[in-house]
């Protein structure tokens, strides 16, 4: 049983690092920006959550590795959802809340991290996440 846990732990952060690293490699940051590719997760992650409703908020993060799950779901208040944002608001957000300097701003950010999560669900459930937002926001999405 014991074994079983750890090599569940084991695979869900190889599945973390490759999500990690996609990000890295779309900048081109090396391994030691791994903050950096992290503040970008979890910042886009946590504003797509807060734009979803609950049930497809679950649904997606279903998918989602359990540490980035646990990432996904950090300081989640389920009754505030969804919070209503346009693709500005969005960016907007983005820029406050990823603390580093990065080419193509809050946009390519936001870009490469989608871009990364789209590779990591299926194509059903991100077309469920898409279909959800407004379309100025849904055409950003890949």
């Amino acid at each position: 049983m014991a074994d079983a846990m750890i090599s569940a732990f084991e695979s869900s952060l190889d599945k973390t690092n490759l999500i990690l690293k996609d990000i890295e490699t779309a900048y081109g940051w090396p391994k030691e920006r791994r903050n950096q590719s992290y503040a970008a997760l979890r910042t886009v992650l946590h504003l797509l959550r807060d734009r979803l409703a609950v049930n497809e908020s679950v649904e997606f993060a279903q998918q989602l590795p359990v540490l980035v799950r646990g990432i996904y779901f950090d300081g989640w208040n389920p009754s505030d959802v969804p919070i209503k944002l346009n693709r500005d608001d969005f960016l907007y957000e983005v820029r406050q809340g990823f603390p580093y300097d990065a080419e193509g701003g809050a946009e390519r950010v936001t870009q490469v991290v989608l871009d990364t999560l789209r590779r990591h669900v299926t194509q059903g459930e991100w077309q469920d996440v898409k279909d959800t937002m407004p379309k100025d926001l849904a055409t950003f999405m890949p």
